[in-house]
């Protein structure tokens, strides 16, 4: 018996980015953990990942390449060669590429693996090197990043390990422990230390019943708080001029806008007791180091850019950036990409990826899209108004192939599926958004059956397309090799021998670096820009159009909640769903009382996009006028065939940049026939 232990790193769309050890014996993967000797990861996966070695052998794992043989959407499917299915992908491209139409190739992924090389480095090339369409990528945190990079120029946030130093802690709609769990011990050692812990969200998480104090405000109203803070801190003489003056510039314009945001004013747009709001401002100027952190939860609305502008305009107001454990702690994905640069791409025609379904829908798009190639991605699932994306993906005129491990909803629909590998089955970099660690990747078993990974498929069709170019060609120890030689000062000392070795390193920034107040290399240490702020209620939410909540007088929140899945990865696996086997409508009482809808009941909840049947979950976890439904669950879970992005909201800003508008959304709920 051979057995070994290989260094690796989860792929998983996450903060966490856990380094891994994986076991095998004999050629097989036998056991995985969390590694021990990680700062971050301290030993621990989290429990969708601690099965993941049953998904590697999962029985239902796609492990030949398919060619559909029935209706699209009906999963009817017979196996062919990979010389097959290369073969007949590389002729219809070949065929729109000569015909002057390569931009009627749409290539979509997004964040089904994360790692630097097989997210898209080599398939990007590919599609770049043909002039296809792309998609803008940003879906998730490109919203965010740009209401920070407003006030502090380049978004570069404080360390997330840094906040255990903090005095009060303040978590801004995001559910610490369960969407980034890794960071939760840090913030109890903070606590241990004498901090207090404050949630700020619409919705009571798992993370607000853990936290010392709770702040629920009404769905969207976020900036409305950051104005009544504001003005509640100038008012009493808590802010330090100094500070101000030396490090921000743009105070007179922030000023005015949060003159008339008295506490009680405030008490009306945000559902929070004046009494309440006095406490915080306080609290926040009196008790520092204050850290801040927020992630991507209050993006996902028509004035999430704000939301996030005006929680980074608080944290320079407060002066939080002195002290370490002070500051804005969000993504620090844009710690690694400085220091992982590439080549500058060609420039494509880009769609905003929310918008999918009305690409494919648009008869005025020129040209049209008649291949889509998806990659690392769900889109039938994870993009909002799923009922027009579904109608584009049924298209007879529209050519589909989809790489996958798994027959999801979107691969139903592909014209031929491509079998894909595991993150233990290939070779890859992974930087990360919630720490300072850049782990390797490698694989630990060959890959399974005829799966291959994403590097290699885009190498295949370079050479069934006769493309010469060599950078179409490279390895993907090549890749690696290629980015870690960036010259970047956060690279010194990281190098591929280092990180096979010792399976990953800390990015070069000394620790308790402060960004934009010491001297780092990219960062700038520039004033801070605060300015006016303005309170917008979206269109589309209770406060919004009175005709649309005439009609739809509930705001819908879609929740990624349940430990074993949270996302679309794991929501079609039974060992990954909740005991209730189901996804669950959760109601304030005050709502299900006057619908006459009980506990367990079936409850119709519907708008212009759609309509779903769930069983109904009375539940304080909401608050009168929102009900919430888990994100991720697959098409199967209702009776519709379809999940709650049948019903959220795909809008997108005017200039077709950051997400949809999810959380903006307006339902009506009633009780169903049959009950």
């Amino acid at each position: 018996m051979t057995e070994l232990t290989v260094l690796g790193a989860c792929h998983h769309d996450c903060p966490d980015t856990c380094a891994w050890e994986v076991t095998v014996v004999d050629g097989v993967a036998t056991g995985l953990r969390g590694s021990a000797g990680h700062p971050f990861t301290r030993g621990t996966l989290c429990p969708k990942v601690n099965r993941f070695i049953d998904r590697v052998y999962h029985p239902e794992r796609l492990l030949t390449p398919l060619r559909r043989v029935g209706p699209k959407g009906s999963g009817e499917f017979e196996p062919i060669t990979w010389d097959e299915a290369i073969g007949e992908i590389a002729t219809r491209m070949r065929t729109l590429i000569d015909a002057g139409r390569a931009e009627s190739i749409l290539q979509f992924e997004f964040a089904g693996t994360q790692g630097e090389i097989q997210m898209g480095v080599m398939i990007d090339r590919l599609f770049d090197a043909i002039g296809a369409s792309d998609i803008k990528r940003e879906l998730c945190g490109v919203t965010a990043s740009r209401g920070a990079a407003e006030v502090l120029g380049v978004p570069f946030g404080v360390e997330p390990e840094s906040l255990r130093h903090a005095r009060t802690v303040v978590l801004w709609g995001t559910n610490t422990r369960i969407t980034n769990r890794h960071l939760w011990p840090f913030i109890e050692q903070a606590r241990a230390d004498g901090a207090l812990v404050i949630v700020i969200d619409p919705i009571r998480t798992d993370t607000a019943r853990e936290a010392d104090v709770f702040v629920q405000l009404r769905p969207g109203s976020d900036v409305a708080l950051v104005l009544a803070l504001v003005h509640v801190l100038d008012r009493e003489g808590l802010i330090d001029q100094p500070w101000l003056i030396d490090h921000t510039t743009g105070w007179d314009a922030l000023r005015a806008s949060a003159a008339q945001w008295t506490p009680a004013h405030a008490a009306k747009a945000t559902g929070i007791d004046a009494e309440r709001i006095e406490w915080l401002a306080h609290r926040l100027a009196t008790e520092q180091p204050t850290g801040i952190r927020a992630l991507i939860g209050a993006e996902h609305r028509e004035n999430g850019q704000e939301i996030l502008r005006s929680v980074a305009m608080l944290s320079a107001v407060l002066g939080s950036w002195r002290e370490v454990g002070g500051g804005f702690a969000r993504s620090v994905g844009i710690w690694h990409e400085s220091a992982l640069t590439s080549q500058v791409r060609p420039e494509r025609r880009t769609f905003n990826m929310a918008r999918l379904g009305e690409v494919l829908n648009d008869s005025n798009v020129d040209p049209g899209i008649e291949m889509l190639f998806v990659h690392n991605c769900n889109p039938a699932n994870i993009l909002p108004d799923q009922n027009l994306v579904v109608a584009g993906l049924e298209r007879d005129d529209l050519f589909t192939v989809v790489i996958e491990q798994f027959m999801t909803d979107t691969a139903r629909y592909a014209d031929i599926v491509l079998p894909a590998t595991t993150q233990i089955e290939h070779l890859d970099l992974s930087p990360a958004w919630g720490h300072f660690y850049l782990a390797l990747n490698q694989p630990a078993i060959e890959p399974r059956g005829a799966a291959l990974p994403n590097t290699e498929i885009a190498r295949r069709l370079a050479a069934a397309l006769e493309l010469d170019d060599p950078r179409l060609h490279e390895s993907d120890e090549e890749l690696v090799r290629d980015l870690l030689d960036s010259g970047h000062p956060f690279l010194d000392g990281i190098t591929y021998e280092r990180l096979a070795a010792e399976g990953w390193a800390r990015l070069a920034v000394p620790e308790g670096a402060r960004p934009h107040i010491d001297p780092l290399p990219g960062i700038p240490t520039d004033p801070m820009r605060l300015g006016a702020l303005e309170h917008r209620p979206g269109r589309e939410t209770t406060d919004g159009d009175s005709q649309l909540v005439q009609r739809f007088p509930l705001a819908l929140m879609s929740r990624k909640q349940h430990p074993k899945f949270l996302n679309a990865n794991y929501g079609g696996f039974t060992a990954h769903l909740p005991s209730s086997g189901q996804p669950l409508l959760q109601i304030h009482r005050d709502d299900a009382v006057a619908r006459d809808i009980a506990e367990g009941d079936r409850a119709r909840v519907f708008n212009d996009r759609g309509s779903l049947t769930l069983t109904v979950e009375i539940s304080d976890v909401v608050q009168p006028g929102l009900v919430a439904m888990p994100f991720g669950w697959w098409h199967r879970s209702t009776p519709e065939g379809r999940a709650v992005n049948a019903l959220t909201n795909a809008t997108v800003a005017a200039d077709d940049r950051g997400s949809a508008y999810f959380h903006d959304t307006l339902v009506q709920v009633e009780k169903a026939v049959g009950n």
